[in-house]
């Protein structure tokens, strides 16, 4: 009888431990493709802790970093069909489905990231966020990727002429794509996963990246010029599958943006010291490094003004237009 009543007792105290376990919590799946090492990836963790912490470990993120469940097309794919919760992805992935993002990714637009940052926190922020909810989207904030600068096999870049006929591999973005083609470059549009393999292979000449990326993807190993041409500003988005996002309690989505919030603003500051950093490393490995004179940039940016035209026809005028009136404000 003794065994019976304490097995019994033991069952009860195993039950109550699991109704009270964290396996019965939410899991909400993020999917991403930097490396685990890469600002934004740290940020996630940060992202996850402080969401398990707001939320009494009601609801918890499982971070799925480095490509582990797809690449960036695979990633988008995902979370509007809503197989994942979220992704942070490049904001160049998204404009396909969203082209309205094209107008914050035009180039030479921002000196530095304080203005691209006032930019995407602003009105233009407000809108294309509009824009990605009409599109199944709720975005939960803007990382840095940062300042995209040209590397190469070929010579060191100086002026508008270098870069005629350099294959250069570029994202899926139009406004990105037709710049190049503007300034007199090849450009190739390629999976970041493909780009390496493709550089060792001499299939591309060059690739551009914030120096961040191209130092944590190792392209010094398989390339030596390196410049600080600042062509685009690129973003992080933080976006998260708005059916899902809208399923979830009024608690659970105040703390899962307050999350967000703080991570991000965690991971611009962290971003901004590691660009630096990253570009004395990759002159540190051996490449050459040939800043951009101002001349040679203000005939780059005559070069692919037709781009904002073409832009402006295709998206509509007033979005960019507050884009760039937001990025010459003093």
């Amino acid at each position: 009888m003794k065994t019976f009543f304490a097995t019994a007792a033991a069952g009860a105290t195993a039950l109550a431990l699991l109704s009270a376990s964290p396996a019965l919590a939410e899991t909400l799946r993020i999917a991403g493709n930097f490396p685990v090492e890469h600002s934004s990836s740290v940020a996630m963790e940060r992202f996850a802790d402080a969401v398990a912490k707001k939320t009494g470990g009601e609801v918890e993120i499982a971070n799925f970093p480095a490509m582990q469940l797809g690449g960036a097309k695979e990633n988008v794919d995902q979370v509007r069909s809503g197989v994942v919760f979220g992704t942070w992805i490049g904001s160049a992935y998204l404009s396909r489905t969203v082209p309205e993002l094209e107008a914050v990714s035009l180039p030479f637009a921002y000196p530095d990231r304080e203005t691209a940052f006032r930019v995407i926190d602003g009105p233009a922020g407000d809108l294309l966020e509009e824009k990605l909810a009409e599109r199944g989207f709720v975005p939960l904030g803007w990382m840095e990727l940062g300042s995209r600068n040209v590397t190469n096999n070929e010579r060191a870049i100086e002026t508008v002429e270098d870069f005629e006929g350099l294959k250069i591999r570029l994202q899926p973005n139009e406004t990105h794509l037709a710049t190049f083609r503007a300034i007199g470059a090849s450009p190739v549009s390629m999976g970041i996963s493909e780009v390496y393999s493709a550089l060792q292979q001499g299939v591309l000449d060059g690739q551009e990246n914030p120096y961040s990326i191209i130092a944590s993807r190792n392209f010094d190993e398989v390339q030596s010029h390196l410049s600080d041409s600042g062509h685009f500003f690129d973003y992080i988005v933080l976006v998260a599958n708005k059916r899902k996002f809208d399923a979830l309690s009024e608690e659970h989505k105040a703390a899962i943006r307050e999350a967000a919030d703080e991570a991000i603003e965690w991971q611009r500051g962290k971003a901004a010291e590691e660009d630096e950093a990253s570009k004395q490393a990759l002159i540190d490995a051996g490449m050459t490094f040939t800043p951009i004179s101002d001349e040679t940039r203000a005939a780059l940016r005559e070069r692919s003004q037709p781009v904002i035209g073409e832009l402006k026809d295709r998206i509509g005028a007033d979005l960019i237009d507050m884009v760039l009136k937001e990025a010459s404000a003093q």
